[in-house]
């Protein structure tokens, strides 16, 4: 099996939050603009969870070589518990998440594999598959592994995280002979 084989997984279906995946941003100023996504996996989907944890075992073993042949015990890993590490986000609660990036756009498709072009179509909150290639990193003294993002593969609306309401649940139809003379004074 080819190394990237073994560092690459597609989930099953999982939840998007801060999707930043129609255009690349800078993390900080002075930054490379990289599109970003943080993936929600519930904790009930095993096999998921399963192939993430095999893939950045891979991606340790293949970091070796960068680490000075042996992995370090303190390595920067990726698969995060959102119980644990976000317990104020309750997007978060009951699963596991990852934070991946790329500079390079993912490709985003339906889940008939058509093209989504609609901006609006993908956004935080929705539900999706994801592809994603684990890979060892050593910088600036930081060592671990890191999560790239390939594609993206819609298959489900959800409530969006962005926290923003949508105007027909902030307002009703009104009838123009509803509206008094000096409503906008």
């Amino acid at each position: 099996m080819a190394e990237n084989q073994k560092t690459k997984v597609v989930t099953g279906k999982v939840r998007l939050s801060y999707a930043n995946v129609w255009e690349p941003r800078a993390a900080e100023e002075g930054q490379d603009p990289k599109y970003s996504l943080c993936i929600l996996i519930p904790k009930s989907d095993t096999a998921t969870l399963r192939k993430v944890k095999a893939a950045i075992d891979a991606a340790k073993e293949a970091g070796k070589s960068l680490w000075g042949g042996k992995i370090p015990p303190n390595l920067k890993l990726p698969l995060r518990d959102g119980d644990i590490d976000r317990p104020d986000q309750p997007e978060y609660a009951g699963h596991f998440f990852l934070n991946a990036n790329s500079k390079q756009k993912p490709g985003i498709v339906d889940k008939n594999v058509n093209p989504i072009l609609d901006q609006s179509e993908v956004y935080s909150g929705c539900y999706g598959r994801v592809s994603v290639n684990f890979f060892p990193f050593n910088q600036k003294g930081n060592k671990g592994v890191g999560c790239g993002l390939m594609n993206i593969q819609k298959v489900a609306d959800g409530e969006p995280l962005s926290g923003r309401t949508r105007p027909e649940d902030d307002f009703e139809a009104i009838d123009d002979g509803d509206v008094e003379e000096d409503f906008l004074s």
